[in-house]
């Protein structure tokens, strides 16, 4: 049975409150809303703004996790004042998940790499949760959306450079490039097992650069807006949105091919539906 994907060329706050009302479930319970806050410098993330409609309807807490590299998000003192800088604190409660004490470890006896991820313990708050991505490439993974924002996104600083070292931290930019993108879904099934599946995904093709919003310099954006996706199948979800980017007239979406295809992108698509907590068959339903 092919997975529902709700599809709109309208890029708005409202329309993402509209396509998530489309799926039909209502996230119970405490939510955590998982965003990419953005690096310090990087001019293509998504501001707290744009997603206001969504946040206020479920009533949820903005989560984010320690990065694993140099920067303005390694650590909880520098993260807590980026967040405000950027905004997040001053509009919604928000949580560094691994801002204290030992990560939580979340079991994964049919990861085809990594058996265990660490995230932030601050998780075992929540009930259910939202995933907002902001889809664009990646300087590593090829390409970022739900996946990406399950697995690395979710993890905690040392739960980032495991899965990066594919199970071996101290090899963070150096393991097998495919092992690591076969641990990033490895990574995002335990995710998924934790809330029971009590999660949801909103996927939005605006300002799409190669780069992740991870990246203090960012390229451009090289490839015109499409539109916001919505699905309860976080790998239908992605898989539409490289159709997107594939099936669309932009001359610039061979920039970001590029970077997806050499970067091996699709392959974590493929490894997540391997692992069966999704599917890439779907039907696309798009909304005026």
């Amino acid at each position: 049975m092919r997975s529902k994907v709700y599809f709109s060329r309208e890029i708005s706050s409202q329309k993402v409150l509209e396509l998530y009302k489309m799926l039909g479930k209502e996230l119970g319970g405490r939510v955590a809303v998982k965003v990419h806050s953005g690096e310090k410098g990087n001019q293509n993330f998504l501001r707290p703004d744009f997603w206001e409609s969504i946040i206020t309807e479920v009533g949820g807490t903005v989560v984010e996790c320690n990065t694993a590299y140099a920067g303005e998000r390694n650590t909880t003192e520098k993260h807590k004042k980026l967040i405000e800088y950027h905004g997040w604190s001053k509009k919604y409660p928000v949580e560094i998940l691994d801002a204290e004490g030992e990560d939580l470890v979340l079991e994964i006896p049919e990861g085809k790499v990594i058996k265990k991820n660490y995230v932030g313990k601050g998780i075992e708050k929540y009930d259910s949760m939202l995933v907002l991505s902001h889809f664009k490439g990646h300087p590593m993974g090829g390409y970022g959306g739900a996946i990406k924002q399950l697995s690395i996104g979710v993890a905690s600083s040392y739960g980032k450079a495991y899965i990066h070292g594919a199970g071996e931290p101290e090899k963070i930019w150096t393991a097998d490039h495919d092992s690591f993108l076969e641990s990033m879904a490895d990574a995002a099934k335990s995710v998924v097992d934790h809330f029971g599946g009590e999660i949801l995904y909103i996927n939005v093709m605006k300002n799409m650069s190669v780069d992740c919003d991870c990246c203090a310099v960012a390229e451009d954006p090289c490839i015109a807006d499409i539109g916001i996706l919505a699905s309860s199948d976080p790998i239908a979800i992605d898989q539409a949105c490289i159709d997107l980017v594939y099936s669309c007239s932009d001359k610039g979406k061979s920039h970001l091919i590029e970077r997806i295809e050499s970067r091996n992108g699709v392959h974590t698509i493929e490894a997540a539906a391997a692992l069966g907590f999704g599917s890439r068959e779907y039907e696309l339903i798009e909304i005026e």
